[in-house]
């Protein structure tokens, strides 16, 4: 019942399901999954498979823009480093084996 909940839900950035975006069509949640009418010829149906998976990359690729600019607007230029420059490391985080070794005897 999830992966039906999750492929059958709208994409928030593609704007259609993945059902959708990997088959060409909705989920359907009858019982009667034979479609009424004529077969769909296999041409029209990777025509139609093109055009969705193209909407779909265009709607994720300016969602990725749209994060990109997000993340950028709080970056900084930062000093390019090279081989032999020192720097500051701060331990705070870093568990040494020293330190390991007096919180497992204490």
């Amino acid at each position: 019942m999830v992966e039906f909940a999750i492929n059958n839900k709208v994409h928030l950035a593609m704007k259609i399901s993945p059902f959708m975006t990997n088959y060409g069509s909705e989920l359907r949640m009858g019982m009667d999954i034979r479609k009424k009418g004529k077969v769909e010829k296999a041409t029209e149906f990777v025509k139609r498979m093109k055009k969705v998976q193209k909407k779909a990359g265009t709607a994720l690729k300016k969602a990725q823009e749209n994060m990109k600019k997000q993340a950028d607007r709080e970056r900084k230029e930062s000093k390019e480093w090279k081989k032999r420059d020192r720097v500051m490391l701060s331990t705070k985080g870093l568990v040494f084996k020293e330190r390991l070794m007096r919180k497992l005897v204490d």
